[in-house]
């Protein structure tokens, strides 16, 4: 009954439009139950312990054990696990988390109170009442950590547990997915749905169906990256990025030979800059109308040479361009930039181009997630995101209290004119600190940032560890000694990283009290983020259970959130002889760019959202009937019956399982083909589906019924295709030979890291092509 007046009291909370949270009251009756048990299972052996965990599975596919008596004994069970295990006691504020996440809810429990653990119980929970478990982390790193720490924990419960990261093979991720319990970074589990949908073969997938998504950094997730789609590309051509244009476009300086608009998105040349790249090639109009392919090579070069900055957007390691997860701070491995731009980076730099290809499939975080029956998830500032998370996946947010109030002291904001006024303020202030010994953490938003920083403080004697994405397999070890005594640490995008550092540092407890009576961990971060939930993330690494601690921001008017979301901004006439601004409205004006750019962030997330929905309820009637060709013998009766004669002649000749399989992969192949020329389709229409309102018509419902429309035809294609290729395609005994009619799958796929189309489509093309020569005339 306690779960069902739960349920009513969100209901009337949500009806009388009061912001906040779950009640938690339906959780914490069971907490003094649970501590009552724990002296029986205390006296248990190990063995008994499991088989007490065992018994938990069994009354769970029974169903014939009261609700709230089942997870008493599973928090009784998985507290004794905890501390025999790891050598931890959850704290009661843990079993709070981990029922409300049994109960589906995003759980908002602050930095340093035991996420981990919290998220491995119910994990361990949801496992024994017989469903398959996906853990979604942020990076490897975490997910290959997390498995590992709290495997004594699963151990003793009687649950399997495994890790995925990005160089897993197809054997180790099968064998990861069997698992009851499976840690991977959540790009990893949407590629590997992406991998699965292009299997010719039952045999071939590694995962199962799906059960509970329980996601880590939830808000992050779920709201800050789901913009983004994930995108898989398979291999077909090699880039050829001119490296004459690569060498032209170099040159080119902004103002003079091109503009950057104001969002900082797109750019474009002057007629300075049409002008040299024309004598630069060699040709009298770049924008002739049989120019297209160079113009859009141009472009191209111009994007990378302009928008694209080397330790910021990418770094150059090993010989190769590595791109950097803007996020989290992290090399993104196996992906790409589409379009020619991956090729373009390389030629900017000097470096081979690599291999390219065409996209696949398409998955974004929304649809990834809806695929789950069950989905919950755990963050330390979910509360801000509660509204997003309510109306893209209908999630309620339960607010955990700290087990130790915080009394953490964050000064307001530091707002200079330059940033050169800034970076000289902050670096002042960590000498000072520094001085002092008490330990610092400064937070920065890009490699480059944190390495001219880190260099400054070198220059003025203080030795600091930097962590960002050139050495983040360093990230434990950095962060280990983040709170000792006397330690500066320099990170890039310390919000995502999710790690706990602890005063005094990994071995110094000797050195604690000397760091508490400084007042704790001092983090500086170098400026204000896009989201006041990453500040939020970021002053979080201090104050952990209780700990003292504080935290500063240093802003400019300079700074790009400033120049973006509030250009114009004018408060030098109030800076001080440092620079900084000591008027209010230098605060305000910080806090009203962040303002704009959550409000940028959550309409274009909402409109990808929105533009996605028609795209997943297809991509859904597409699993139906891929499930149907893969599962049954329903492409061998379609063939059959559209083909009769030449079915007839092959069963006669060859075993009826070799047709069969032969029907499959042909139906397989031109199902998967057309869905990528639809995809192909919708990026096109999207992109100009804009200008019907000029006719007063609603783009979005344009879109829907031109996506309608085009999907039927491709269905309709795809089944036609597959007629003619089974008429003459041959195909003996050793199978189909698709290769032989100029039909090949792709022979390796990896991952492409998009956003908006820089180039447009071929329209938009056209319609600079006319700018130009427009340009040209003047």
């Amino acid at each position: 009954m306690g779960r069902f007046r739960q349920g009513v009291t969100d209901r009337v909370r949500r009806f009388l439009q009061r912001p906040g949270t779950v009640d938690l009251a339906a959780s914490r009756a069971l907490l003094p139950r649970i501590t009552e048990g724990e002296d029986d299972v205390r006296e248990l052996d190990d063995e008994e312990l499991t088989a007490a965990a065992a018994a938990l599975r069994d009354d769970a596919g029974e169903g014939s054990v009261d609700d709230d008596e089942w997870l008493v004994r599973l928090c009784v069970v998985g507290r004794e696990a905890a501390r025999r295990g790891i050598g931890e006691r959850p704290y009661d504020v843990q079993l709070l988390g981990t029922l409300e996440l049994l109960a589906g809810r995003v759980v908002e429990m602050a930095t340093g109170e035991g996420k981990t653990l919290t998220g491995a119980l119910a994990a361990a929970g949801h496992a024994l009442r017989g469903r398959s478990v996906h853990v979604m982390s942020v990076n490897d790193y975490l997910a290959g950590r997390d498995a590992d720490w709290m495997r004594p924990v699963y151990e003793l419960l009687g649950v399997s547990v495994a890790a995925i990261d990005q160089t897993s093979t197809r054997e180790e991720r099968g064998r990861a997915y069997a698992a009851d319990v499976t840690y991977a970074p959540v790009s990893e589990v949407g590629f590997d749905v992406l991998r699965d949908r292009l299997c010719v073969d039952d045999a071939e997938r590694v995962q199962r169906e799906p059960g509970v998504a329980l996601v880590d950094e939830a808000d992050s997730v779920m709201v800050d990256e789901a913009r983004v789609p994930l995108v898989l590309a398979g291999a077909a051509d090699r880039d050829h990025a001119d490296q004459e244009l690569a060498a032209v476009v170099r040159g080119l300086r902004r103002g003079k030979h091109f503009e950057i608009d104001d969002e900082g998105r797109n750019v474009h040349y002057t007629p300075a800059g049409t002008a040299v790249v024309e004598h630069g090639l060699g040709i009298s109009d770049l924008y002739a109308s049989d120019r297209v392919a160079t113009l859009a090579a141009a472009n191209t070069a111009l994007h990378a040479h302009a928008l694209l900055r080397k330790d910021i957007d990418y770094v150059v390691r090993d010989g190769k361009v590595q791109l950097v997860d803007e996020s989290r701070g992290r090399i993104a491995l196996l992906q790409r930039w589409p379009d020619g731009l991956q090729a373009a980076v390389e030629a900017k730099e000097g470096l081979d181009a690599t291999e390219s290809g065409e996209v696949l499939d398409t998955l974004t975080i929304h649809a990834l997630l809806h695929r789950y029956p069950t989905v919950c998830g755990m963050t330390g500032t979910a509360v801000a995101a509660g509204e997003q998370l309510r109306e893209f996946y209908g999630l309620e947010v339960a607010a955990v209290p700290p087990n130790r109030p915080c009394v953490r002291v964050d000064e307001e904001d530091r707002v200079y004119a330059t940033v050169v006024d800034k970076e000289a303020a902050l670096v002042e202030e960590v000498v000072e600190a520094h001085e002092e010994g008490r330990p610092v953490l400064v937070g920065t938003q890009s490699v480059a940032e944190s390495e001219r920083l880190a260099r400054e403080l070198e220059r003025v004697g203080v030795s600091c560890a930097v962590l960002n994405a050139k050495n983040d397999a360093e990230e434990a070890a950095v962060i280990a000694e983040a709170g000792a005594f006397g330690a500066v640490t320099v990170s890039t995008q310390m919000a995502g990283r999710g790690t706990d550092i602890r005063l005094g540092g990994a071995d110094g407890s000797h050195d604690r009290e000397r760091v508490v009576e400084l007042g704790g961990l001092y983090v500086i971060a170098s400026t204000r983020h896009t989201s006041s939930r990453l500040d939020d993330q970021l002053r979080g690494r201090a104050g952990r259970q209780g700990d003292p601690g504080g935290s500063l921001v240093f802003a400019s008017l300079e700074d790009e959130l400033v120049t973006r979301y509030a250009p114009g901004a004018e408060c030098a006439a109030y800076a001080d002889r440092e620079g900084r601004l000591a008027d209010e409205r230098a605060v305000r004006i910080v806090e009203h760019a962040q303002r704009v750019a959550e409000g940028v962030n959550l309409e274009l997330y909402r409109g990808t959202w929105r533009y996605n929905r028609i795209l997943e309820g297809q991509r859904g009637m597409l699993d139906e009937e891929r499930e149907r060709l893969l599962r049954t013998d329903a492409a061998d009766r379609d063939l059959a019956e559209r083909c009769k004669e030449r079915h007839e002649e092959l069963t006669e000749e060859l075993d009826a399982e070799v047709v069969a399989k032969a029907c499959r992969t042909i139906a397989l192949h031109h199902l998967d083909r057309a869905w990528v020329d639809h995809l192909a389709f919708l990026a096109d229409l999207r992109e100009g589906i804009h200008l019907r309102a000029l006719a007063r018509e609603d783009p979005l419902d344009a879109f829907n019924k031109e996506a309608i429309r085009g999907f039927q035809a491709a269905l309709t294609d795809a089944a036609e295709q597959a007629a003619e290729t089974f008429r003459t395609a041959e195909i003996t005994a050793d199978g189909v030979d698709l290769d032989g009619l100029g039909l090949k799958r792709p022979t390796a796929t990896w991952t492409y890291l998009v956003g908006d189309n820089p180039f447009g489509t071929e329209a938009e093309r056209i319609l600079k092509w006319v700018s130009g020569r427009t340009k040209q005339r003047r």
